[in-house]
């Protein structure tokens, strides 16, 4: 066992704060390093949970004013996602824009979202993607063109990218890892948020799988690896409190599992660490 965890940087790589409808940045990120946590990676919601539906401009720089808050106010260190969510051009159609309409007001955004992370208020654009629940066949070419921008747009600027899909297996994965190789950007960029426990190469293609991070997942990851990442997907929302991982999940499961053997040190600083900063292009050292 590690003589010092607390060392470990232990990182949520995928964790929402909410003022308006959860306990907000800094309660959150209190909770989250009381716990053992030391790193949030925090992408912005969806702009219909503040109310200013399309907003999207609104929507990124919030969570970078938050992330800001986080970092002066607490003792957590917090790094900015910006993107643009799937559903809200599902929401777009519904509100009466069409197709293209829609795509032109996505791109709009996601080229502010290039801008953020070439400024460094952002490490990575999204989450983008396509969405995890049944749509048509039209609205799903759209989908797929906006993701395929947003890929464009990371591999300009050397970006990671958090992709928010429909549940993935082996299959998506071989999917996604084509569209990278179609744009020629490096495939372990390309973060599958909400991941199954899908580590060796043969079932990721070589994209970086971010897993959600209950029991049994993680316990069936590490048997075949390290490389993965870890996240909650905490909404900070308390209307939906049991809807996803709590903020005190990732560090209590790897504290856990370092204290039974199953993460050894070297595990939990690749995990944490190590992938992390390849990933992303940034230094952990807190």
């Amino acid at each position: 066992m590690i003589a010092n965890p607390t060392e470990i940087p232990i990182t949520d790589n995928h964790i929402h704060v909410d003022p308006f409808n959860g306990y907000g940045p800094v309660q959150t990120a209190n909770s989250f390093y009381n716990a053992g946590g030391r790193v949030m990676i925090v992408p912005n919601k969806p702009s219909w949970t503040f109310n200013n539906e399309f907003d999207f401009k609104k929507a990124m720089d919030l969570v970078i004013k938050y992330t800001e808050q986080i970092n002066a106010e607490t003792n957590v260190k917090a790094f900015a996602v910006c993107g643009v969510h799937p559903a809200e051009y599902s929401r777009l159609l519904r509100a009466g824009k069409s197709h293209q309409e829609g795509f032109q007001l996505i791109k709009n955004a996601l080229n502010y979202s290039k801008e953020l992370v070439l400024e460094d208020k952002a490490i990575a654009i999204g989450e983008v993607g396509r969405p995890h629940y049944p749509i048509k066949e039209e609205e799903l070419k759209y989908q797929n063109l906006i993701m395929k921008y947003a890929i464009q747009l990371a591999k300009d600027i050397d970006s990671a990218v958090q992709l928010h899909t429909e549940t993935t297996t082996e299959i998506e994965f071989k999917e996604f890892a084509s569209i990278a190789d179609e744009i020629q950007i490096k495939k372990e960029k390309l973060i599958k948020h909400f991941s199954g426990p899908y580590i060796r190469k043969d079932e990721n293609f070589g994209l970086t799988p971010s897993l959600t991070s209950n029991k049994d997942v993680i316990k069936k990851a590490i048997k075949k690896g390290n490389n993965f990442l870890m996240e909650t997907d905490f909404l900070d929302d308390k209307t939906r409190p049991g809807a996803v991982l709590g903020p005190k999940t990732v560090p209590k499961r790897t504290l856990d599992f370092l204290r039974k053997g199953i993460f050894t040190e070297e595990d939990a600083y690749k995990i944490h660490k190590g992938n992390i900063e390849n990933i992303y292009s940034i230094d952990l050292n807190l």
